[in-house]
């Protein structure tokens, strides 16, 4: 297993693939690292040499925002939104959507586990 910016990447692999491993990096970006370094993206990733292990992280830490830098700079930017206490802010806070979503019904990654509330048994009675 090849090391790219102390991950353990997947060497069976094609190259494009095995780069999406590491955080930050997505399909297109994968591609544009991999004709940046000059290296045919559909080669497997065992197959590479220190040589161009070593460009293919130059180029990523050169030009790229990757794992724990861009895990940090996102901590950094709710944080911020906390802090002003706008909307979106107050909706990390809470724990809701942040996007608009509608919460009445669905939302539960956001929201967790149902906690059910015992029903009126007053109300039933009325109507009857």
């Amino acid at each position: 297993m090849p090391r790219v910016l102390g991950v353990d990447i997947p060497g069976e692999k094609a190259l494009h693939v095995a780069l999406r491993y590491l955080y930050g990096i997505g399909p297109t970006t994968a591609i544009e690292v991999c004709e940046k370094a000059g290296i045919d993206p559909l080669r497997k990733a065992k197959d590479l040499n220190d040589d161009e292990l070593s460009r293919i992280s130059g180029i990523i830490d050169r030009e790229y925002t990757v794992e724990g830098q861009l895990r940090r700079q996102i901590q950094q930017n709710i944080a911020r939104l906390k802090d002003i206490q706008c909307y979106r802010g107050i909706r990390h806070r809470r724990g809701l959507p942040v996007r608009g979503q509608r919460t009445r019904t669905n939302a539960r990654t956001r929201k967790g586990p149902r906690k059910t509330v015992a029903g009126k048994k007053g109300v039933k009675e009325l109507r009857g």
